[in-house]
């Protein structure tokens, strides 16, 4: 079993992050990512635009240099893929972590991690987690969730052409799959439960699917609900009752949220409430159990809206130096 000083659970711009200070530290470490190199970014749609301007989703010091002041998805993965590249980060991809267990030293009172993967096991001083949440969909749980025409990710808009499209949610990526979907002649039906298009919609964004909403040109159904989808068809609760409308596909882009199951299977406390924020100190990150960190959007449980690239970037400083401290 190879040791390491630091493991790094996620190979997302966070995980890079605390990779690259660790690096920076002289302390040894890997990357462990069950995907691809920044496997969440990769699964953002194709046109896709970031809320943030370039400097600010900047990891290591490293300029991200883009055309325009918010870079799209394709120059995203580029920066970080160099970034990985030209620093020769140490990172195994497509390899899963499936159990994290602790190991005393009597003789020289130390605590390890052995960490089991789909393909490897290791033994760690520190283990930071940075998975983030983009892992799990919300499922509506309704009958015909399970058909191979219902999708939790939006890809590619071209793929959706004179198709009949059905889209669940109000956000910036259901928005987004809306427009581009009907900009490339699908028949596009958006169910929204609340009364209105989400309040976090990109500002240059909302004004279009708004208007587009306004015309007919997108039908939209508010304060309804998706309650069956068939081969064929959807139903459809609307305040006014059930409806039936034909259907080739439904994305339902309803969100998505971290794996805090993991973290409680390890040991790590959940608050009680409804957010279920992992327990953490919010100088060092560092968790009830000793030796594990938290990095990224994690950090903020079912609150995924609270914590960003740009500020969760200065959390790779803070775990490595306390990580320093301790050897």
């Amino acid at each position: 079993m190879k040791h390491f000083s630091v493991l790094i659970i996620g190979g997302g711009p966070i995980g890079l992050a605390c990779a690259l200070e660790a690096k920076k530290q002289g302390l040894n470490y890997l990357i462990i990512e069950k995907g691809t190199v920044v496997n969440s970014i990769y699964n953002y749609p194709v046109n896709m635009t970031f809320f943030s301007t370039s400097e600010r989703l900047e990891i290591g010091g490293v300029p991200f240099i883009t055309n325009l002041p918010k870079p799209k998805r394709a120059e995203a993965l580029e920066y970080y893929r160099r970034v990985a590249q030209d620093n020769h980060i140490g990172i195994h991809l497509f390899e899963e972590v499936i159990d994290v267990r602790t190991t005393s030293d009597d003789e020289t009172k130390t605590t390890n991690f052995i960490v089991s993967t789909n393909k490897a096991t290791y033994t760690a001083g520190n283990i930071i987690i940075a998975t983030g949440f983009y892992d799990i969909p919300y499922l509506l749980n309704i009958p015909g969730e399970g058909l191979s025409k219902v999708k939790h990710y939006y890809d590619d808009p071209h793929y959706y052409a004179f198709q009949k499209v059905v889209i669940v949610g109000a956000q910036n990526s259901a928005v987004d799959a809306a427009l581009e979907t009907w900009r490339k002649g699908a028949d596009v039906t958006m169910i929204i439960r609340g009364s209105e298009i989400g309040q976090r919609v990109k500002y240059w964004v909302k004004p279009d699917i708004e208007n587009r909403v306004k015309e007919g040109s997108i039908k939209a159904y508010f304060n309804s609900y998706l309650k069956e989808i068939n081969e064929a068809e959807v139903i459809i609760e609307t305040p006014a009752g059930e409806i039936r409308i034909e259907n080739d596909w439904v994305l339902s882009l309803t969100g998505y949220q971290p794996n805090l199951s993991f973290l409680k299977k390890i040991g790590i406390h959940l608050s009680d409430d409804d957010v279920r924020k992992p327990v953490y100190d919010e100088e060092t990150h560092q968790t009830n159990v000793m030796g594990i960190y938290l990095a990224g959007v994690i950090c903020g449980g079912m609150n995924t809206h609270r914590l960003f690239i740009e500020n969760s970037r200065e959390h790779a400083a803070k775990i490595i130096t306390h990580i320093k401290s301790k050897s």
